[in-house]
């Protein structure tokens, strides 16, 4: 796929994702090739690609003689980090945001607790690197530097817990705190005790006090949660 090729593709797939997502395409309409490739200006090449992606997120089907339908919402990938970022666009962005992170309270607590027992020398120096970074950018409104390090701190606490079920959440994870960041889901500066509670992580983990840690993880997503009453009830 040529570079061209590839732009029109991303533009017409992110159109659609956020239009269905936005439900601009309520469930079991029907999109035809032909009309897509003629709204957008491009080959119905492009078109059967984009479905295809789409397809594989679960939120559309297509059906012969029929054309492309769209799926009912309880059908979609809701895993998929693309359908989470269109989603997080959306108005329904406050509640989705509140489900994704009781999902993050419920799994990253416990992937705390297995970092403490199984995070190799090298990870943990990694986490206490990425918790220093948080806190050296937690003021001075830098909330785009903040957030490099923020996911790459819980990417490591997924990965270090050793199951590879946490450790395929990192994307969800990731867009969940972008889309707070980019949305303006977040205080100006972080809340510092939030930035403190991640640097007692890092130590709770790499003094393999693993109850420390996780009781510590905990307490961020609670934070977190009470920052969405605020910012987003």
């Amino acid at each position: 796929m040529t570079t061209e090729a590839r732009g029109l593709h991303t533009h017409v797939l992110t159109s659609l994702g956020l239009a269905i997502t936005a439900g601009a395409y309520p469930p079991g309409s029907v999109l035809r090739t032909d009309e897509l490739a003629q709204r957008f200006d491009v080959s119905r090449t492009v078109v059967r690609e984009v479905v295809r992606v789409l397809e594989s997120m679960h939120l559309v089907e297509s059906r012969r003689r029929v054309g492309v339908t769209v799926r009912p919402a309880e059908q979609w990938n809701v895993y998929d980090p693309q359908v989470i970022r269109w989603r997080l666009a959306g108005a329904d962005r406050p509640r989705q945001l509140r489900s994704l992170t009781v999902l993050r309270s419920a799994i990253e607590p416990v992937a705390a607790g297995l970092a403490a027992r199984l995070a190799t020398p090298a990870q943990c120096a990694d986490l206490t690197e990425q918790a220093l970074g948080m806190v050296a950018t937690s003021r001075g409104r830098r909330l785009e530097a903040y957030l490099v390090h923020d996911v790459a701190f819980h990417r490591i606490v997924l990965n270090a817990s050793g199951n590879e079920m946490f450790a395929r959440l990192g994307d969800v994870v990731a867009e969940v705190l972008a889309g707070r960041t980019h949305h303006q889901v977040m205080f100006p500066d972080p809340d510092p005790a939030a930035v403190t509670l991640h640097v007692r992580v890092a130590e709770a983990i790499r003094e393999r006090d693993a109850e420390k840690a996780e009781r510590l993880t905990r307490e961020i997503a609670v934070g977190a949660l009470q920052e969405l009453d605020v910012l987003a009830p």
